[in-house]
């Protein structure tokens, strides 16, 4: 499953949208379409984040797909009572991850944390620093922690509309392994997992009035993560509508 995961608009600041991403996922173990709707809303008691992530390999017995085979969800709300103090980068954060994916429930999770913001003056350029206790139902964890680091550069080497964003993800879960890049595996288990999807991002629609539309990709960089072995590389493009 594409986990668009960790809060990419986390590293957009101050700015609330509500956004819906189709990509074609070129991995070789994937090679399907993959939608997500995101959306981060800010108030005075801090911020809201989700994303809904639907993967499309569900095919009938000639191959041709009719429905979604996984769908994901993560939704995360940053406290955040001081904001016009010296502490206002810093954030409580308490997060609910869950889905399912061919038919099996992906364990649901809880994060509770601490969120630390940075960003330039006029939060064109953000990165953001998490440490969060992890908690996954019927799943044994050396370590109950998960860190993550979120960032967004907008304007990339002064292109008006590119942009650059992205997520890394760390964190400990006893979970087994079905396959690596030469097959099946059998009776093999990791206890880390890695995960990290920089996104590219131009907005194309500003040349002719429709600043909605965006075009770009992603590469989904990962150890070890789901049932696979390894490190894996898996491109995707797509194209993006900010609502």
């Amino acid at each position: 499953m594409a986990v668009t995961s960790a809060a990419l608009l986390f590293a957009q600041g101050a700015k609330a949208q509500t956004n819906l991403q189709v990509f074609y996922d070129f991995g070789s173990d994937r090679q399907h379409v993959t939608t997500t709707l995101e959306g981060f809303y800010n108030d005075n008691w801090g911020n809201t984040f989700f994303f809904m992530d639907h993967d499309y390999n569900s095919k009938d017995l000639n191959g041709k797909t009719i429905a979604p085979s996984g769908t994901y969800l993560e939704i995360a709300r940053c406290l955040n009572f001081w904001q016009d103090s010296a502490l206002a980068p810093f954030s409580l954060q308490v997060e609910y991850n869950g889905g399912v994916y061919n038919g099996f429930t992906i364990n649901s999770a809880w994060l509770f944390g601490v969120d630390w913001f940075l960003h330039n003056s006029d939060f064109s350029n953000t990165f953001n620093i998490k440490v969060l206790y992890k908690t996954i139902k019927n799943t044994v964890q050396q370590v109950p922690l998960q860190f993550t680091f979120v960032w967004g550069f907008q304007d990339l080497f002064g292109v008006s509309g590119l942009r650059f964003s992205g997520f890394c993800d760390f964190w400990w879960e006893k979970h087994q392994l079905f396959s690596d890049h030469n097959g099946p595996l059998l009776g093999e288990y990791a206890e880390t997992v890695f995960l990290s999807e920089p996104q590219l991002w131009y907005n194309i629609g500003q040349h002719f009035g429709v600043d909605n539309l965006n075009i770009g990709g992603e590469v989904e960089l990962s150890f070890n993560f789901g049932t696979t072995k390894g490190f894996w590389a898996r491109p995707c493009a797509g194209i993006k509508w900010v609502f």
